[in-house]
């Protein structure tokens, strides 16, 4: 069992940078596979990035490849989205999930536990 909080959302200008973090409760951090999506008004929740277990693999989406980094720090059960030259199109509801195996996927119902989600906006 894991809970999770974000934190970090906000408003940016185009071209800025956010970073956001993932707060996980419970002692089995180190054994989820961790990972970020987002979702606007009357859209399916969309892959962002994922970062294996130990932290030695990370996949994301086209959209954000280049310009966001996942990262983990294991010692303080945390998560981390940052997020550099941002668009208006990257605007959405962040949250953060978790899933026990070690597979990483993109696909948000393989995710058993979800934060509350945190708000990014992005003016142009």
């Amino acid at each position: 069992q894991v809970q999770l909080i974000e934190s970090g959302g906000g408003l940016v200008q185009a071209g800025g940078s956010l970073r956001l973090s993932c707060a996980a409760s419970g002692r089995t951090f180190s054994s989820y596979t961790m990972a970020w999506f987002r979702q606007t008004p009357g859209k399916e929740r969309e892959f962002v990035a994922s970062i294996s277990s130990i932290g030695d693999s990370t996949n994301y989406a086209d959209s954000v490849k280049g310009r966001f980094t996942i990262s983990r720090a294991n010692a303080n059960d945390t998560v981390y989205l940052e997020m550099n030259s941002l668009k208006p199109e990257d605007t959405a509801v962040y949250y953060c999930a978790a899933k026990l195996f070690s597979a990483m996927s993109t696909n948000w119902p393989d995710y058993g536990y979800w934060g509350q989600g945190t708000q990014v906006t992005v003016s142009s």
